[in-house]
């Protein structure tokens, strides 16, 4: 069975220098039926101005992970980390036993991001980071490995059991996922233009998917997904 929600229909905050769209509940946004689904909590997309940002602030006993769809993002941690996330590129924060953080778009334009928040297995977990590019190639009209409870196929290590890909559908393009037995998932549209059976998807559009096989996908435009395979 899948079940849409369409981009229009979720939660919005716009403060100014952020304008976010909320899948789940999350802060100001609050509907009892979008409370997250299965170990997957929040998925935001949020639009940063330039040359603003999310102060230090904490975190504690979530999986948090940052996907660019356009622009660059600045990340300072309480691990001593620092970095620059940029298109491509994933980031995966261990929030577990506590973290403070910083996010801030140093670029001149509008950052594009997802931020996903994911239930992690155990609680109080030590806090730890990663950072990794996956190029456009890599994802080309296939299912590319982001993420894993494993890290398996260098993909990063997500504390939960759940795998996180990834692809790029060229228009006219098409591709199949199988769900293992007892499975189910969640398919974000990035960007673009699908078809799932009779439906027609589009950019900001989430899917759930449970008690199916497989899925097919077929691409009228040209489309980014992310699909996350879980428990």
């Amino acid at each position: 069975m899948l079940e849409i929600i369409r981009s229009e229909t979720r939660g919005a905050a716009n403060h100014g220098w952020l304008d976010a769209r909320h899948t789940f509940s999350f802060a100001d946004y609050h509907d009892p039926e979008r409370m997250g689904f299965g170990s997957l909590r929040v998925i935001n997309e949020d639009r940063i101005e330039a040359g603003k940002g999310f102060d230090k602030h904490p975190h504690r006993n979530m999986e948090i992970v940052t996907y660019i769809i356009e622009g660059a993002l600045e990340h300072k941690d309480s691990m001593g980390n620092g970095s620059l996330i940029r298109p491509g590129e994933l980031q995966r924060m261990t929030a577990g036993t506590g973290v403070f953080h910083s996010e801030v778009n140093p670029s001149g334009q509008t950052t594009h991001l997802l931020q996903i928040w994911i239930l992690p297995e155990k609680t109080d977990l030590e806090p730890g980071y990663e950072q990794k590019m996956f190029d456009r190639n890599a994802k080309l009209d296939r299912w590319c490995l982001l993420g894993s409870r494993d890290g398996r196929d260098g993909s990063l290590t997500i504390h939960q059991d759940i795998h996180l890909s990834a692809t790029i559908l060229q228009a006219g393009g098409s591709l199949d996922y199988q769900f293992a037995d007892g499975r189910r998932g969640f398919l974000q549209v990035v960007d673009g233009e699908m078809k799932i059976g009779d439906e027609t998807l589009h950019s900001g559009d989430g899917v759930t998917i449970v008690d199916a096989d497989s899925i097919a996908i077929n691409a009228t435009l040209e489309s980014e997904l992310l699909l996350f395979d879980m428990a």
